[in-house]
C-alpha cells in the first residue's frame, strides 16, 4: 500500500512536469522565430512520449499486480525467507545464483506456465538483474493472458 501511495505521488509530480513542459512547447510553438517553433515541436515529443512511458509503466504494473495477487491467492508467491543474507540485507550471491538455477530448471520442465516464468523473474530480480527481471516478466504476463483468453472461449 506503501509503495503503491509513492507511486501515486510520484506519477502526479510527473504529470505535472509534463502538463507544465507541453504549456511551454506550445508556447514556443506560437513564436514567430523558426529556431523556437522547431525547438517547441521536440519539447512536445518530449512531453508526449513521457506521457506514453507514464501510461505503459502504470499498465505494466497493474498487470503485475494482478499476477501478484493471483499466485498470492493460489499459494504459489515466491519465498526466500530461509535464504542467507548478507549484512546488507542482499541475499547471498550463492544462494541467490542457486535458487535461480532452480526457477530456471522449473520453466524449462514446463515453458507454457506463467507461474514459473513469474518465479524466474522474480529469481532474476534477487539476484540483481533488473532488465531481465522486466523482459522475463512480460513473458509470464503474456502467458497469464493467454491463459485467461483461453479460460474464456
Amino acid at each position: 500500500m506503501r509503495t503503491r501511495n509513492l507511486a501515486i505521488v510520484v506519477t502526479l509530480a510527473v504529470a505535472v512536469y509534463l502538463v507544465l513542459l507541453a504549456g511551454r512547447a506550445v508556447e514556443l510553438l506560437r513564436a514567430d522565430e523558426p529556431v523556437a517553433v522547431a525547438l517547441g515541436a521536440a519539447v512536445l515529443v518530449l512531453s508526449l512520449l513521457g506521457v506514453w512511458m507514464l501510461v505503459t509503466t502504470w499498465r505494466s504494473g497493474v498487470r503485475i499486480q494482478r499476477l501478484t495477487r493471483r499466485l498470492e491467492a493460489e499459494g504459489g508467491l515466491p519465498d526466500v525467507s530461509d535464504l542467507p543474507r548478507r549484512p546488507s540485507g542482499r541475499v547471498d550471491r550463492e544462494a541467490a545464483d542457486a535458487w535461480f538455477d532452480e526457477r530456471r530448471a522449473e520453466v524449462e520442465a514446463d515453458p507454457e506456465d506463467w507461474r514459473r516464468w513469474y518465479r524466474l523473474a522474480y529469481a532474476y530480480d534477487l539476484a540483481g538483474d533488473r532488465r531481465r527481471a522486466r523482459a522475463i516478466m512480460r513473458k509470464a504476463v503474456e502467458l497469464e493472458a493467454a491463459e485467461h483468453a483461453d479460460g474464456d472461449r
